[in-house]
């Protein structure tokens, strides 16, 4: 919950000399942090240290005008990843950043090279970086923030604002986002896109402004665009200002960058340009000194603070909102308009230079304003009215370990899904009201049809369900605000991005939520990325990926995953199962739950089948005692499945698998070779566990010791439906020779007996490979 002690009241907004007096320190700030790093901080190495001195300035002006004079404590705001520079000198400025981290930019332990919500020291509100992903990441704040709210409240209200350059928009995702149809309904969102028409190495010669404004309008957006300064507004409506306006509208965007290179003599001889309007143009800049000419080419809105305020101050909070601001890179710098200043770094000499002309002192970079200046005090007013209370995370509620249920029959283990989620609505419903399911539209097609039936979906208003009365309906769509699924258009991305969202509520309003999502297995590698930006970010969620692998067989290789099951070992932060039988997935879930919404929490990916599988072959111990043993090794990744009184090879499968090894084991048996099983269900926590024991890091080791004794140690069979390597790392356990079974290939269709004999994980396989390691 949220500290309770009365807000302090708005400030006065700083007057426009005042704000100009901050943009100016801002810039400073922003640049010098950049120079410190790269040419004053000692550098053994050599190796550049990097940093975007004209990213930054191109959004001075626009985060001045935000920080200073428009944002209130419950905004949340996604800076583009090159402007981090800017974020932390305006931190720095309202006090949130102490003066020391300013000469620590990319070094260990600093600040970030992007900004980082976990691993900063001042206030970051989305961590960014990836390009696309930091810019949708608020419109997932802005619906993670909604449903909390609506379920537990204490999330209040706010805007969602995201600042992103113009190449950005080249990225899908931002698309997938914007076009999804909840987003239409959430006017808390504001993205302000610089649009400084240049990327990594060029001036892009046609940003086609005018075609994007068009998209963002049809997907219902609020479009403002902020295209001239009051400069050459002024201008335009001079004699000869509408050529010179025409002139500039349809000039090349490479074009106008050279302008921005050019001296007033030039510009006389290249602004008319060739055309009808060249004379009257002529005659308008003629009457114009040097310093007004040249300041007039690089008028834009984007730099124009009145601009900006009027801007701001027409946000229709009904729908979303986007700000088209023309800009500069490198407004206010020697490297401004050149197309490739994206990287470059000012001489200590301009920097010098710089510094003469925005009023402060190369040798002593950090200072403040002077006490009790205008500028002093409107940075201590604003520092007031911004500063949050802070967050105390409400624990997350008791959750069982074990429902109770041993399941008979065949079953599969995404069908299980489906019903632990139930069973625990009975068994524990204060933990099952913070459950929160997402997914692609595949609820029914991945067994959630049930539990949407039951706890309904989640909308921002209540709609009629116009089905409800039809007998042959199965899956009930019942969308309110209580609901507890969200579907999203089939976009994975912006699933995972929700997810991290819903994930990280426990940090932003001390409200955990329990969030999973659900779709195809072989999608997740286009999930990957943006998920594991969630979780670097501070997200906490359970991805599910299901069917999973060949044993999809009819499906094809379009619909088999092969990579997945070692995303366990590679990702940090997170925890993967891939559970053989329904009381394994019950149990995994119920730990990967657990680990939610709280401090030092982590996420979880769980591999899922559509394979039946005779539940009675996981031989669950009857004593309680026994079963709660086999519950702690399941969840701590391995357990002993069948033990021969003289093993002579040892199998370790994983998931679909285990009926082929357990038939190889007792052919071997026949073959007088005797086989010991051992269930994998976690290869990132054995592989853990085995670094532990190495001691390359903290952590538990034992369940190396239950699972695979030393004392049993025999030649080892890994197979699983994935690519080998996954468990190949087991023959490092107890050092014994080992064949690793899997899928290296794409797959086909086929039946499942024949896709396995084509990949060689069917039993036939598993016993040649046995056989051929004695």
């Amino acid at each position: 919950m949220t500290g309770t002690a009365p807000a302090p009241p708005q400030p006065e907004a700083a007057p426009l000399d005042v704000l100009r007096d901050i943009e100016r320190r801002v810039l400073w700030l922003s640049t010098a942090t950049i120079h410190h790093a790269n040419r004053v901080r000692p550098n053994p190495s050599g190796l550049k240290v990097g940093g975007h001195q004209a990213s930054s300035a191109s959004m001075v002006s626009i985060m001045t005008s935000l920080w200073f004079r428009h944002l209130k404590p419950e905004d949340r705001v996604s800076v583009k990843p090159h402007a981090s520079p800017v974020l932390h000198a305006i931190n720095y400025l309202l006090g949130e950043l102490d003066e020391s981290y300013l000469t620590t930019l990319r070094a260990f332990g600093g600040l970030q090279s992007y900004p980082s919500r976990s691993k900063d020291p001042d206030p970051v509100d989305y961590s960014t970086g990836s390009v696309g992903i930091g810019a949708t990441a608020p419109i997932w704040g802005a619906l993670a923030r909604r449903y909390v709210e609506h379920t537990t409240g204490g999330a209040g209200t706010g805007r969602q604002y995201s600042l992103l350059g113009d190449a950005e928009l080249d990225e899908g995702a931002v698309w997938e986002a914007v076009l999804d149809p909840g987003t239409a309904e959430l006017g808390e969102i504001v993205w302000i896109v610089d649009l400084n028409r240049q990327s990594l190495d060029r001036v892009v010669p046609d940003i086609a402004a005018d075609r994007l404004q068009g998209m963002f309008a049809a997907a219902g957006w609020q479009v403002l665009t902020l295209k001239y300064g009051r400069l050459l507004e002024e201008l335009f409506g001079r004699p000869g200002g509408d050529a010179l306006r025409t002139r500039i509208d349809r000039m090349p965007n490479p074009e106008y960058q050279r302008l921005l290179r050019c001296t007033a003599d030039q510009l006389r001889q290249r602004l008319p340009g060739q055309g009808a309007g060249r004379e009257p143009i002529s005659a308008l800049v003629a009457g114009l000194d040097d310093a007004t000419l040249m300041a007039a080419i690089g008028d834009l809105g984007g730099h124009d603070l009145s601009a900006l305020d009027q801007a701001y101050a027409s946000i229709d909070d009904t729908r979303p909102t986007v700000i088209f601001a023309y800009t500069v890179k490198g407004h206010g710098l020697p490297s401004r308009g050149h197309p490739q200043n994206h990287s470059s770094l000012l001489t200590t000499e301009q920097m010098r230079e710089l510094a003469g002309r925005l009023g402060t002192d190369l040798e002593h970079p950090w200072k403040q304003f002077a006490a009790g200046s205008a500028a002093e005090r409107a940075c201590a007013a604003r520092s007031r009215w911004l500063r949050r209370p802070d967050v105390s995370p409400q624990p997350p509620p008791e959750l069982p370990t074990d429902i109770g249920r041993t399941p008979a029959g065949t079953a599969t283990t995404q069908a299980a899904l489906g019903r632990v989620l139930m069973d625990l609505s009975r068994q524990a419903p204060q933990a099952a009201r913070r459950v929160v399911t997402v997914s692609p539209d595949v609820s029914s097609s991945t067994n959630l049809g049930g539990w949407v039936n039951k706890v309904g979906v989640w909308s921002a208003r209540e709609r009629v369900d116009w089905f409800a009365d039809d007998a042959e309906t199965i899956l009930h769509w019942r969308e309110k605000p209580s609901g507890q699924h969200i579907e999203l258009g089939i976009a994975e991305t912006n699933l995972v991005g929700l997810l991290g969202e819903l994930g990280a509520t426990w940090s932003r309003w001390g409200q955990p939520l329990l969030p999973i999502g659900v779709m195809y297995d072989p999608f997740v590698g286009r999930a990957l990325e943006p998920w594991s930006f969630g979780i670097y970010a501070g997200g906490q969620s359970i991805l599910v990926g299901t069917p999973s692998g060949v044993t999809l067989a009819p499906e094809g290789g379009a619909h088999q995953s092969i990579t997945t099951p070692s995303i366990g070992i590679e990702q940090p932060g997170c925890i993967s199962y891939e559970p053989a039988f329904a009381i394994d997935l019950e149990w995994t879930l119920l730990a990967s739950l657990a680990r939610l919404g709280r401090p030092g929490g982590s996420s979880a990916y769980l591999r899922l089948s559509t394979r039946p599988v005779d539940q009675t072959l996981a031989a669950v111990p009857a004593d309680p005692a026994a079963r709660e043993r086999r519950r702690r090794q399941v969840v701590a990744g391995a357990y002993p499945l069948r033990r021969a009184e003289h093993p002579k090879v040892t199998i370790a499968v994983m998931g679909a698998l285990i009926p082929e090894a357990l038939a190889a084991a007792e052919r071997l048996a026949q073959a007088d070779v005797e086989t010991d099983v051992v269930c994998v269900t976690s290869p990132g926590l054995l592989f853990t566990a085995l670094q532990a024991r190495q001691g390359r890091q903290e952590g538990p080791s034992w369940i190396l010791d239950q699972a695979f004794p030393a004392s049993r140690a025999t030649p080892l069979v890994t197979v699983l439906d994935g690519h080998p390597h996954t468990l190949a790392f087991l023959a490092t356990v107890n050092q014994t020779p080992t064949t690793s079974l899997g899928v290296t290939r794409f797959g086909q269709s086929g039946t499942i007996d024949d896709v396995y004999r084509h990949h060689g994980i069917d039993t036939d396989s598993i016993v040649r490979a046995g056989l051929d390691l004695l």
